[in-house]
C-alpha cells in the first residue's frame, strides 16, 4: 500500500483528497494535518510514502515544511506533493528548488492528484499541465529541429502528449493502449533521452518544436 499524509488547514480538502486516496485499491491515508508544524511532525513521525502539502497552512506554510522535510541537505528526505490554489511562479520554483516531487493546482482533478502521489513513489514528479507550460517560456527560444532523439513514432507520439500535459490514464485512452505500455515507453523515452521526469520531456518537445 501506498501510505499518504494530507496536510491542508480546510477540513473539507483534507476529507475530499482522502476520498480520492481511499478509493484507490493501493493507497492509504494514513494521517491529516491541519498545520505546517503538524504536519512536519506526523511526517516524520509516521514516515508516510508520500505527503500532499498545502502551501498557505497556519504557523508554518507549506514551503518551509516542504524545506524541513525534503530540501537540500535533508538525511532520508521524504517524497512531497505541493497541492495548492495558488500558482504564482514564486511558489513553483521555491518549491522544486527545495525537493518537491509535484506541484498540483487544487483543481487538476482526482486523477491528476492520484497520478502525481504515484508518480512520487516511482521518483518521477508531475507538475500542473498549466504550470508546467509557463515553466517552459521561461527557457531559451525553441530551436526547430529534425533530431528526434532515436525514439520510435510511437514513442514520439507519447511525448506529445505528455507535453500537452496529459495523464498515462489520456495518453493510454487516445492511442487505445494500455496504461502499462504508456509506462513502457516512458521508461524507453527516459533511457533515449536521459531525461528524469516529465517535465524534462515536455522541455525536450517544447524546444524542439515537435507541438505547437
Amino acid at each position: 500500500m501506498i501510505r499518504v499524509l494530507v496536510a491542508d488547514d480546510q477540513a473539507m480538502v483534507r476529507t475530499g483528497f482522502g476520498m480520492i486516496i481511499g478509493a484507490q485499491p493501493d493507497m492509504e491515508v494514513i494521517g491529516e494535518a491541519a498545520d505546517g508544524v503538524e504536519a512536519v511532525e506526523a511526517a516524520r513521525r509516521l514516515r508516510p510514502d508520500v505527503a500532499l502539502l498545502d502551501i498557505r497552512m497556519p504557523k508554518m506554510d507549506g514551503l518551509q515544511a516542504l524545506r524541513l522535510l525534503a530540501g537540500p541537505g535533508v538525511t532520508d528526505p521524504v517524497k512531497v506533493v505541493v497541492v495548492t490554489t495558488f500558482d504564482l511562479d514564486e511558489y513553483v520554483h521555491q518549491a522544486l528548488h527545495n525537493g518537491a516531487a509535484g506541484f498540483l493546482l487544487k483543481d487538476s482533478g482526482p486523477a491528476l492528484l492520484v497520478e502525481a502521489v504515484r508518480a512520487a513513489v516511482s521518483g518521477d514528479a508531475l507538475i500542473s499541465p498549466s504550470i508546467t507550460v509557463r515553466l517552459l517560456q521561461h527557457l531559451t527560444a525553441p530551436r526547430p529541429s529534425a533530431d528526434d532523439g532515436g525514439l520510435s513514432p510511437r514513442e514520439l507520439e507519447v511525448v506529445r502528449l505528455i507535453a500537452r500535459g496529459q495523464t498515462n490514464a489520456e495518453i493510454a485512452a487516445d492511442l487505445f493502449i494500455s496504461v502499462g505500455t504508456v509506462k513502457t515507453h516512458l521508461g524507453s523515452v527516459h533511457q533515449k533521452l536521459g531525461t528524469r521526469n516529465r517535465v524534462e520531456i515536455a522541455a525536450w518537445v517544447w524546444e524542439r518544436r515537435l507541438i505547437s
